[in-house]
């Protein structure tokens, strides 16, 4: 059978998807490359939208075959004071046919500015977030609206118009046909052998002979009315395409961020902790659409907020710690069971903190919550090693789910980002 494939997928005008594809994966490390450094140049805020990405000349230049006179050939050149036979001529600086190279200007003739491609906001993002994954994230018990994946089930005799299956049904419809009229045609067959006989004989006009010619001629007819009246598609010959509903296992995750706003955080280290958690929630929302995000600022007493107010309140107080990872324990045990969801949490403070409430937070960290969570991490937005970054460096040597790491300026944040969540086997 004859099959037409329709490629219905949206694409621009005079734009191939295959040649851009295969133009993507050809050039990745150098768009990779040229993604990074327009990151550092933009803003958090700004990240999730396209980018003219300029690729130099010369890796994108093909091999070429050109066709010359060859040779050793005179030239004359009019009005020449400064060579004479035999001078070797130098090649101009810049290389090529006298262009300046790149997108540099040249007194020589003129240059070839790089090769601009524009990546849409989707592989923009896809080529910022490629080797980025949550760690440890594995698939728990089915959830308690488990996610449904349909599949083929082969034939059932009834359905919707949409799923009927027309070679299946004809098929059917012909070996019925066939079934009920298997009988009939081979009478009907030697009925009229039977006819044919009978009429050839010489005394085909007497009476016996004629009397049984007409009752075959009258079997012969009522034969052919029967056939006549089986259907060329019955009902019952129908056959639709059935699918069937099974669930699927669904990892369910949730994260905790966890942002100090006290007021030992001035607004620049507070700018650095919601740009580090604007970049976490980009990427979460991104790449699982089954997560929950949950929103903790604190300062001598923490609550949960929303992302609007997580990021952009300015409610400010003193420092203590332990009541975020309390707050965080608590929503844990009231909605988060850790047997049904992966637990992640990330914290971002300038590690001032009353000084009695730091070993509290380690011993919070150790016996209640990261027994329960996949993994933990925190930032410091500070350089100063305080006594919040000492209690917690003791929990790095003994928890293989958490780590630690510093972000003393705004251009350290995407580089810690990508070293806390890289996927295994994948350099920062």
């Amino acid at each position: 059978m004859l099959q037409q494939i329709i490629d219905r997928r949206l694409s621009g005008k005079n734009k191939s998807i295959g040649n851009r594809e295969r133009f993507l994966r050809r050039y990745r490390s150098q768009i990779r490359e040229a993604v990074r450094e327009a990151v550092s140049g933009r803003g958090i805020r700004n990240l999730e939208q396209g980018e003219d990405i300029p690729l130099p000349r010369r890796d994108v230049s093909e091999p070429v075959f050109g066709h010359a006179q060859g040779g050793n050939r005179e030239y004359v050149h009019p009005g020449n004071k400064e060579y004479v036979k035999g001078d070797r001529i130098e090649r101009p600086q810049g290389g090529g046919a006298g262009g300046g190279g790149g997108s540099e200007a040249s007194d020589t003739g003129a240059g070839n500015d790089d090769f601009v491609f524009h990546l849409s906001k989707e592989e923009f993002m896809q080529v910022f977030f490629e080797d980025l994954a949550l760690p440890h994230l594995i698939r728990t018990q089915l959830a308690e609206v488990p996610e449904w994946k349909s599949h083929r089930a082969g034939l059932t005799s009834d359905g919707t118009p949409n799923n009927l299956h027309v070679v299946r049904s004809m098929r059917g419809a012909l070996a019925r046909r066939i079934a009920l009229g298997g009988e009939n045609r081979r009478e009907l067959r030697r009925l009229e052998a039977l006819l044919l006989h009978l009429r050839a004989r010489p005394d085909a006009g007497e009476g016996m002979i004629a009397r049984e010619i007409r009752e075959t001629e009258a079997r012969i007819d009522e034969l052919r009315r029967t056939a006549r009246h089986v259907p060329y598609i019955d009902p019952i010959d129908l056959r639709y395409r059935s699918h069937v509903r099974t669930p699927v296992p669904s990892a369910k995750a949730v994260m905790f961020c966890l942002m100090d706003v006290s007021g030992s955080m001035d607004e620049a280290r507070k700018d650095m902790s919601k740009r580090f958690f604007m970049l976490l929630y980009l990427f979460l929302t991104r790449h699982y659409e089954r997560i929950d995000l949950v929103f903790i600022r604190h300062h001598t007493q923490a609550e949960e907020v929303s992302e609007d107010e997580f990021f952009h309140a300015t409610e400010t107080g003193g420092t203590v710690v332990s009541s975020a990872l309390v707050l965080m324990h608590e929503i844990i045990r009231a909605r988060y069971p850790s047997a049904e969801w992966n637990i992640y949490g990330a914290q971002a403070s300038d590690g001032d903190n009353w000084h009695q409430d730091s070993g509290r937070c380690r011993k919070l960290l150790a016996e209640q919550i990261l027994p329960l969570v996949r993994y933990y991490a925190y930032v410091q937005v500070a350089e100063a090693e305080q006594n919040l970054w000492d209690e917690y460096a003791q929990l790095q040597e003994s928890h293989a789910n958490f780590a630690l790491r510093k972000v003393a300026e705004a251009t350290d944040i995407y580089p810690v980002f990508r070293d806390l969540f890289k996927k295994g086997g994948v350099a920062a």
